[in-house]
């Protein structure tokens, strides 16, 4: 898989239907995962899955998995959602057994760098469920914002650096 930016320990490559078996450990993880990206359903299978990635794949989406540079495993996805007027939505998961070892944080500051510099975006925004305090903190470490909350989402916000001057 050929990476299409990296960062000090990850490497970000276009989804992949190779990947699809990793895919379905993260999203079908109701506990570290699913709750944070979507809430409850029916867990995904296999030929969605393989949907998901056609339909990223045909529609050249910014979206890629992440995958450490040392041990070549799958970390997780990054993804620019409802891009226009240049701006976009990040959205982010990790597997479980990734999570709580820096790859968050580096993983959002190299996406924005990335959305920032290579498709001239002037601004990314997220939300974070209010109980998802982790999430939150590497958000706010990377330079995000607050900007609205409700009982549902909090709303953050990250313009490129020099907007920010």
């Amino acid at each position: 898989m050929e990476r299409i930016f990296e960062s000090a320990d990850i490497g970000f490559v276009k989804v992949d239907p190779r990947l699809i078996a990793d895919y379905l450990v993260m999203v079908n993880d109701a506990e570290n995962v699913g709750r944070f990206i979507g809430g409850t359903h029916a867990p995904y299978t296999e030929a969605q899955e393989l949907a998901w990635v056609r339909r990223k794949l045909e529609e050249n989406a910014p979206v890629f998995s992440m995958i450490e540079k040392k041990s070549g495993g799958f970390i997780g996805n990054v993804e620019l959602a409802d891009v226009h007027d240049g701006e976009g939505e990040l959205g982010i998961a990790l597997t479980a057994k990734m999570q709580d070892r820096g790859y968050g944080t580096q993983a959002v500051g190299a996406f924005a760098s990335y959305c920032f510099a290579h498709m001239g975006l002037k601004r990314i925004t997220l939300r974070a469920k209010p109980f998802n305090a982790r999430a939150i903190r590497v958000y706010s470490k990377c330079g995000f914002t607050e900007y609205r909350r409700t009982d549902d989402h909090v709303f953050m916000e990250l313009f490129p650096p020099a907007a920010n001057a």
